[in-house]
């Protein structure tokens, strides 16, 4: 039924159905094929002409296919049936999940996360793939070097303090906060959390779905959620000034606070907290560690080949980052090149994989934070008490054939 499809004029210039359309059979076919091909989202977008179905691959687009108006009208009607949403609201956003099992891969537990929102041409569907294995949620499968892994163990085992995770939209942060909860045995401590969505259902923690259209937000939430006796505190976001100081405040009576917030580096955490008009000595107090990430492609195992750095100008920029680390001559050093092979699609990538620095709060940061130094200053003196930057942790990993060069250099 469906096919990938790279070449978008010869996409556009094709018709891939029959006379006979049904909705329930084409919607689980368009969920086995994003399954199969692991998509992280599937875009429905509405034109003048015709609607364009797209899936999110390793960061890319594939155009997978294209359907008529009448189509997309019981399309749309299904996904909005599935996901809990009004039919009839065409003028506002609406959000929902839908929870379904794939027989078709051992019967896993999926959850896609649903976002409509109306456009020029119609309503624009855009779904997120969360799919509920527990085992993917382990710290030990999440590409950390070893160095930064103790770190984050170390500090996990603090009795008190916050802990966050930084990177923009979809870098896989909530997937970090969840191995750090799945590392605790939830019969040991009261684990809870709040969430919007919840995304990951672990069994034995208390989960909780904020609402802010009735009032329920984070904050909110977060004031009714430390009079539950919580040893572990989960915030699915820290947004506002509000939440950051009551995140802040449990952290500092004896409560382990993790959260995520959208920043761009470990150090441009600090940053954002001060700009948030927290007091900077509230910082360095509740502050135990800042995970900054992204997502990056990884490459094929089945066709990558060696491949030496010759244009002088990317020799420059990665001793830049690594001579402090690699004592090798960057130009006779063997990174990997995609090739391609029908295992990965002729991509020469295979799914995601992530690079981190990880930021260990330090008294000699202390000074810096106090007088809300530049974020410059503070990465300088986080790098010379250890951190490995986000493209150092990469172009580490791209030297030992996990990723390309060109990959990590997107980064910049």
């Amino acid at each position: 039924m469906f096919r990938k499809i790279k070449d978008s004029a010869t996409f556009l210039a094709m018709s891939i159905h029959g006379d006979i359309w049904d909705i329930v059979e084409y919607t689980n076919g368009l969920f086995d094929f994003a399954l199969e091909t692991n998509v992280s989202d599937i875009h429905v977008e509405p034109s003048k002409n015709f609607i364009t179905i797209r899936f999110r691959q390793s960061g890319d687009f594939l155009f997978v296919d294209k359907i008529s108006h009448d189509e997309y009208a019981k399309l749309l009607s299904r996904m909005k049936i599935l996901a809990n949403m009004r039919i009839d609201e065409k003028h506002k956003p609406q959000d929902g999940k839908i929870s379904f099992t794939s027989e078709k891969f051992g019967n896993e537990l999926i959850d896609i996360r649903v976002s409509i929102i109306p456009i020029v041409d119609g309503e624009k569907i855009v779904m997120r793939i969360l799919r509920q294995n527990a085992d993917m949620l382990s710290l030990d499968k999440l590409d950390f070097l070893d160095v930064n892994l103790d770190k984050i163990k170390t500090s996990l085992a603090s009795k008190y303090g916050m802990i966050l995770v930084a990177g923009p939209t979809g870098s896989g942060k909530s997937t970090t906060l969840f191995s750090m909860l799945r590392s605790f045995d939830p019969l040991a401590h009261n684990i809870t959390t709040l969430e919007d969505p919840v995304e990951y259902n672990i069994p034995h923690i208390n989960q909780t779905q904020v609402k802010p259209q009735i009032g329920f937000d984070f904050a909110t939430g977060l004031r009714s959620l430390v009079r539950q006796d919580p040893d572990i505190i989960m915030v699915g976001e820290i947004r506002d000034r509000e939440t950051a100081m009551l995140a802040i405040e449990a952290a500092l009576t004896w409560h382990l606070v993790l959260s995520t917030i959208h920043t761009n580096s470990a150090a441009g955490t600090i940053q954002r907290l001060i700009n948030m008009n927290i007091e900077p000595f509230l910082i360095s107090s509740a502050l135990k560690m800042v995970i900054s990430q992204r997502l990056v492609k990884r490459l094929c195992p089945d066709c990558g080949t060696p491949h030496k750095i010759i244009d002088p100008v990317i020799q420059w920029k990665v001793a830049g980052y690594l001579s402090h680390i690699i004592e090798d001559n960057i130009a006779d050093i063997d990174f990997t090149k995609a090739n391609g092979c029908e295992k990965c699609d002729m991509s020469g990538f295979s799914w995601r994989m992530w690079t981190h620095e990880v930021l260990i709060m330090n008294e000699a940061l202390d000074p810096l934070i106090l007088n809300k130094a530049p974020v410059h200053e503070l990465e300088q003196k986080a790098r010379e008490l250890g951190m490995i930057t986000i493209m150092e942790d990469g172009l580490i990993k791209a030297a030992t054939g996990k990723t390309t060069v060109e990959e990590i250099m997107k980064l910049i």
